[in-house]
C-alpha cells in the first residue's frame, strides 16, 4: 500500500519549464568543472525554488549514492521530464559527453519555452479585449440599463426595435445570469473530463489540425517540434526506429503521435521512412518527406532535420504574427459594434421622447 502512495505521490510532481532549464544548465556546468554529479546536485538542490523539483533531486541524491545512473535515478520521473530528456543523458553517461548534453538539453529548452511563449502572448492581448468587450457590455447591460427602463416605461413610448432587443436580452440575464455562469463552468468542467478520454482528445486534434488558420499553426508548430526532436536524437548516436518511437512520445497532438508510432514499425521493417511520411500528405507536408528523402539518401539527415525545424520555427512565429494582427482588429470592431449597439438603444428612444416634447 505504501508503494502505490509514494508512485501516487511522484505521478503528481510537476516541474516548471525554467526550474528543469536552471537544473541541466547548472549541472552541465558543475559536471564540466570537475564535480561529482552527487556534489552537483546536492548544490543545485540549496538554488531551486520548485518543491517538486527539491523531491526530485533528494531522490537522485539517494539512487547515485546507491550506485545508480543518473537516468536511471530519472525514470520514475518521466511524466516531469519526458523520454528524450532521459534518452539523451543515458547517451551522454555512456559516451562520456554528459556535460555537453545536459547543457544541449538546456538549449532545446529554452527554444521550447521561446516557441510556446510565443504562441501564448499572441494571444493574450485578443482575450484582454474579449474580456474587457464582455466587461462593458455586461456592465451596460445589468447596471445602467435597469435604471433607465423604469423611465422608458412610464413614458408609455413605442420603443425602437434595437431597444426592445436590448431588453429582452437585460431580462434573459438579470433572471438566469447565475444559471447561465453555473452552465458554463459545468461545460469547462465536463470539456476537461472528456478530453481526458483518449478517443475523444484524439478526435479534437484532429479537428484543430483541419480549422483554418489555427490548424496551419497547428501543423507547423508540431513539424518543429517533431523535426528538432528526432534531429537531436539522431545527431546523439539513437538509432532512427527508437528516435522515431522516442519522439513519438513527446508529441502534444495524438494525430501526430499515432502516426510516428506507424512510422517507427513501418521502418523497423526496413522501409524509408520518407516513404511513409509521403502517404500522410495531410499532416506531413511534401516539403518535410522531400528534405528526409536527400538526407536518408546523402546520410545527412540530422543536418536536413535541423534546417526543417529552424524553417517551421520560423513559420511558426509569422503565423502567429499574422495571427495577431488578425485578430487585433476583429475583436476591436466586435467590441465597438456591441458597444455602439448597446448605446444607439438608449440614446434612440432617449431622442424620440424628447423630439416628442
Amino acid at each position: 500500500m505504501s508503494k502505490f502512495l509514494e508512485k501516487v505521490n511522484k505521478s503528481l510532481i510537476r516541474v516548471p519549464l525554467n526550474e528543469k532549464i536552471m537544473f541541466t544548465k547548472h549541472m552541465s556546468m558543475m559536471v564540466r568543472s570537475g564535480m561529482s554529479e552527487i556534489e552537483s546536485i546536492k548544490l543545485v538542490e540549496r538554488q531551486v525554488k520548485s518543491r517538486g523539483l527539491r523531491i526530485i533531486l533528494k531522490d537522485i541524491i539517494e539512487g547515485l549514492e546507491n550506485g545508480q545512473f543518473l537516468s536511471a535515478t530519472l525514470k520514475p520521473y518521466e511524466h516531469v521530464f519526458g523520454r528524450l530528456f532521459i534518452s539523451i543523458i543515458s547517451l551522454g553517461e555512456v559516451s562520456g559527453t554528459l556535460s555537453e548534453n545536459l547543457n544541449f538539453l538546456s538549449d532545446e529548452l529554452k527554444e521550447s519555452q521561446k516557441l510556446r511563449s510565443k504562441v501564448k502572448s499572441a494571444m493574450i492581448y485578443p482575450m484582454i479585449i474579449l474580456v474587457a468587450t464582455l466587461g462593458v457590455v455586461s456592465a451596460l447591460v445589468l447596471f445602467v440599463l435597469p435604471r433607465i427602463l423604469p423611465i422608458f416605461s412610464s413614458l408609455g413610448a413605442e420603443l425602437p426595435l434595437t431597444t426592445r432587443i436590448l431588453i429582452a436580452v437585460a431580462g434573459f440575464l438579470q433572471n438566469y445570469f447565475f444559471l447561465l455562469v453555473l452552465g458554463a463552468v459545468m461545460l469547462f468542467i465536463i470539456f476537461i473530463i472528456v478530453m481526458r478520454i483518449k478517443v475523444v482528445k484524439y478526435i479534437f486534434h484532429r479537428i484543430l489540425l483541419v480549422t483554418p488558420f489555427a490548424g496551419e499553426i497547428s501543423k507547423r508548430y508540431n513539424m518543429a517540434n517533431f523535426t528538432r526532436t528526432l534531429g537531436i536524437l539522431l545527431r546523439s548516436g539513437v538509432k532512427i526506429v527508437e528516435a522515431v518511437t522516442t519522439t513519438s512520445d513527446i508529441m502534444e497532438n495524438l494525430v501526430y503521435r499515432k502516426a510516428l508510432i506507424e512510422a517507427s514499425e513501418y521502418v523497423q521493417r526496413g522501409e524509408a521512412l520518407y516513404d511513409y511520411l509521403e502517404k500522410k500528405t495531410s499532416i506531413f507536408p511534401p516539403t518535410v518527406s522531400r528534405m528526409i528523402e536527400v538526407g536518408e539518401k546523402t546520410g545527412n539527415l540530422d543536418e536536413n532535420l535541423d534546417y526543417l525545424a529552424e524553417f517551421y520555427k520560423e513559420e511558426v512565429n509569422e503565423n502567429v504574427a499574422n495571427l495577431s494582427s488578425v485578430l487585433e482588429p476583429a475583436l476591436l470592431l466586435i467590441m465597438g459594434g456591441l458597444v455602439g449597439f448597446v448605446a444607439i438603444s438608449i440614446i434612440m428612444p432617449i431622442y424620440q421622447i424628447t423630439q416628442a416634447f
